[in-house]
């Protein structure tokens, strides 16, 4: 199916020539888009001979010292870029659901038509299944992990592991996971799904990043027109996660937040950077956003890692959003930004945009010339930014700078208001599953360490309620917060209220579920 790209061979053609030494990727074996009846079936079809197998990833673990993360390769020499489509054949919302498995199928179509993966700069590699481990160091899923993750969702955080293994192992220059289902609106508790999310994959992977490689000081910048509120939530109180998300202004689309006051905990003030954009905001706007703003606070933040949830719906096609981005603007943003890693998020105009969209990201990240990647009615100026919307991007831009050079000063003021412990209280709305979440969470405000957290969570349904308690350890909790941590888990085992009790220790490595009911806990 030609989709007016054409030209783009003749320019990737001379790319090509240019590396004619370099000896052609193998071709490798698609995952069945049928389901498979058993989790082993998946495990073993999406092993390749260019990845590490599960059994040998085990061993690199087993035979390391307890605790002691792997050592990243140097990737100063890698040159090519690492992709993994998985469409999730057998995962919808529903037949017409915007989020649906077209969403990668003519992406799919386009990109092999037009030769990319012949190139030597590309090479795919096939996903496999996260573990439960992966999942519960991030999330609480309610009541467990198999009622919130399916196979599709496992695979679509595995394959985001896949990649990150590459990278680390200096395979990879950069890499691009081109998955669904999508997850940055999906939070620490899981009660069901929200904004198309069940779990996060971004969040999966900066937490296996850190306890497989020791990778401590990451970049999130999200471009989904969506605000991540999910991704922000998760790591709204860890000073080593900087989360940038610039999206349409939260009045005017789900989910209602994603505001500039919103700016981290109280140890972690000024590492959340919210961007609301004015509806209409075309290529000049976000491009003045990244510019100006963006890129300097990367620059400043020094990341050992920038990763991207890259969604695609600020484009001027979009049925679900009213924005004016173009195929050659996100393309653009993606060669500024420069990420290690990019994961798609949303994105729902099927054939008009996606297509056009992913191929210019691809080209970019490949270091490849994109400038025929367009959409065929799209001409040159066809979007202005208004002079208003300028004026509220430059006040935006100007208060935003102004939070981030002052950071250290707002977490000691902040830090000065509380005591042992903050405490704030949230109402969280299940769109797609339409549940009503109360929580109240609670931060050790510790003078060694980010300090662990809790979180009481009441989920109100039209059929039963629900109300469970989680207890989390940061991976780089301190032992006196890591011990009293799991004292108020060992607490809440006799406590009536609960239906479930979640322990989730990321120091330590180790994951609990208890249910009241049954009296059985389990561990990951």
């Amino acid at each position: 199916m030609k989709l007016g790209l054409g030209k783009i061979k003749d320019a990737l053609k001379g790319g090509a020539e240019k590396n004619a030494g370099i000896e052609k990727k193998e071709q490798k074996e698609e995952l069945e888009p049928d389901r498979p009846d058993r989790v082993e079936d998946v495990t073993m079809k999406t092993k390749t001979s260019e990845q590490k197998s599960e059994d040998e990833s085990e061993n690199e673990l087993k035979n390391k010292p307890e605790n002691e993360p792997m050592v990243p390769a140097d990737r100063s020499g890698a040159k090519k870029t690492g992709l993994i489509f998985f469409p999730a054949f057998d995962w919808a919302i529903s037949p017409t659901h915007p989020e649906r498995e077209e969403r990668l199928l003519y992406t799919r179509d386009q990109i092999f038509e037009e030769g990319l993966m012949d190139l030597p700069q590309i090479t795919e590699y096939k996903p496999r299944l996260a573990d439960f481990r992966d999942i519960a160091r991030v999330h609480f899923c309610v009541p467990d992990i198999k009622a919130q993750a399916t196979t599709p969702h496992l695979i679509a955080a595995g394959s985001c592991l896949v990649l990150a293994d590459a990278l680390m192992r200096g395979e990879v220059k950069n890499a691009f996971a081109l998955v669904r289902p999508p997850g940055h609106h999906a939070m620490t508790v899981s009660h069901g799904n929200r904004g198309f999310c069940n779990i996060n994959n971004e969040a999966i992977l900066v937490e296996y990043l850190r306890k497989k490689y020791g990778i401590r000081r990451i970049a999130i910048v999200d471009t989904d027109v969506h605000h991540g509120d999910g991704t922000q939530e998760i790591f709204y109180n860890d000073p080593d996660v900087l989360f940038i998300s610039f999206h349409q202004d939260g009045r005017t689309l789900f989910p209602g937040s994603g505001f500039m006051n919103e700016l981290g905990g109280p140890k972690a003030l000024g590492r959340t950077i919210n961007i609301p954009l004015p509806p209409g905001t075309p290529d000049e706007g976000i491009h003045y956003v990244l510019d100006t703003l963006v890129l300097p606070i990367l620059r400043d933040f020094k990341p050992e890692l920038v990763l991207n949830s890259a969604g695609q719906d600020n484009h001027y096609t979009d049925p679900l959003a009213n924005m004016r981005f173009s195929a050659q603007g996100y393309a653009k943003l993606n060669e500024k930004l420069a990420p290690d890693m990019a994961v798609l998020e949303g994105g729902y105009a099927i054939q008009s945009a996606l297509p056009y969209v992913n191929t210019g990201i691809i080209l970019a990240m490949a270091g490849l010339d994109y400038s025929c990647v367009k959409e065929p009615d799209f001409r040159p100026g066809m979007f202005v930014q208004a002079a208003r919307d300028r004026r509220v991007l430059e006040e935006v831009v100007a208060t935003q700078l102004e939070n981030w050079k002052n950071r250290d000063r707002l977490v000691e003021t902040e830090m000065a208001k509380h005591g042992d412990f903050y405490r704030r209280k949230k109402q969280i709305f299940y769109d797609t599953d339409m549940i009503q979440e109360f929580q109240e969470e609670t931060v050790r405000m510790c003078p060694d360490c980010q300090g662990y957290a809790t979180i009481d969570s009441h989920a109100h349904r039209s059929i039963n309620d629900t109300r469970i308690f989680g207890v989390s350890v940061p991976i780089y909790a301190c032992d006196r917060c890591q011990a009293e941590a799991k004292e108020e888990y060992r607490k809440r085992l006799n406590d009536p209220e609960y239906e479930y009790v979640y322990l989730q220790d990321k120091k330590a490595d180790e994951y609990r579920e208890y249910s009241m009911r049954t009296k059985n806990e389990i561990s990951y």
